[in-house]
């Protein structure tokens, strides 16, 4: 399949590669509201963790074998946080396994990243007895989904660090970031920004126009220049794709107003969009499933139509880039 890049107007440029892809103007199927699926939330405590760190997995009612996706929250965040954005995707069929990788946000990234391999190993045999009758998780096609720092960890399992003990489908970051102007903590998976990730999986990285900006003088930008989406996407290989939800912030896909003093922190933390969240959690689920539909299913159609036209997300999308694998390269 050729690479394309399409701006915002659906203008299309080829890629350096040999051909350009037919785009269908109009397969959208709802990708961006609820799906079909009624889900189901699971609060878990296993025996993974100590009992502080609960595993969310929201999972369709209907029985069936569903991709499996495991997701990584974000800096400071529970992912109880997240409920609205992952029950959308998961509506679409998807199981989602959401572990509550550290509590104190002291913990390193390096013990981040040991946690998450401890939840890879237990999946084989812990996932699917906490699934409703006759559901299962297809661990075949197992994705990766992380949000901010959650979004780091997602692309340092790809590349190896850990171990991991099961192999990946799709890599999908959420405003990932690397660290601070002042803090660039390990693994230092940027470095050198030129070299590419040594990441052969497909990949989506979701932007946010505000993310660079600092919620008050006296605070740090959650998504600082050089350290963010932009820096991440630079690093990936064919098939990939890049999308940027302008208008937004960093910690807007969260549900709105998560509760206690880490909820109203993660509301000040960052800067923050004007519209309404329900907006940014419908185009980043949307973007996600219209992602993982054409690396695991080889369906492209949904986000062939994103791209031809970026008007029919909920939210403003530019740029709005995707470059598909050559089957030569």
């Amino acid at each position: 399949m050729a690479a394309v890049v399409v701006d915002v107007k659906g203008k299309s440029k080829s890629a350096a590669v040999s051909s350009v892809v037919d785009l269908d103007p109009h397969p959208y199927d709802g990708v961006f509201e609820k799906g079909k699926f009624e889900v189901g939330v699971i609060t878990k405590t296993t025996d993974i963790f100590s009992t502080s760190k609960p595993l969310l997995v929201f999972t369709p009612k209907t029985p069936g074998l569903y991709p499996a996706i495991l997701f990584f929250h974000g800096f400071s965040c529970y992912g109880s946080f997240y409920t609205d954005f992952l029950t959308l995707i998961a509506s679409h069929g998807y199981v989602i396994a959401a572990p509550q990788l550290y509590v104190m946000p002291t913990t390193s990234e390096m013990d981040e990243i040991k946690s998450a391999v401890d939840v890879i190993k237990w999946l084989s045999s812990g996932l699917d007895p906490l699934l409703p009758t006759n559901v299962k998780g297809d661990l075949s096609k197992l994705s990766l989904l992380g949000h901010s720092r959650g979004g780091k960890t997602a692309f340092s399992l790809a590349l190896g660090w850990g171990s991991p003990s099961l192999p990946f489908s799709a890599i999908i970051g959420i405003d990932p970031v690397a660290g601070s102007k002042f803090f660039r903590p390990e693994p230092q998976i940027l470095d050198p920004p030129s070299q590419p990730f040594k990441i052969s999986l497909p990949i989506t990285v979701v932007g946010t126009g505000l993310g660079p900006q600092k919620a008050t003088p006296v605070t740090c930008a959650c998504a600082p220049d050089g350290l963010n989406h932009i820096a991440f996407f630079k690093k990936c290989k064919p098939t990939c794709a890049h999308f940027v939800a302008v208008n937004y912030g960093h910690m807007d896909i969260l549900d709105d107003n998560p509760p206690g003093m880490t909820g109203y922190f993660t509301n000040i933390a960052c800067k923050n969009g004007k519209g309404p969240r329900d907006l940014m959690r419908k185009c980043c689920s949307g973007l996600v499933v219209a992602s993982l539909k054409a690396y695991l299913d080889n369906d492209v159609s949904i986000l062939n139509a994103i791209y031809d036209d970026p008007s029919i997300a909920p939210t403003e999308l530019n740029p709005v880039e995707v470059i598909y694998k050559t089957p030569s390269a």
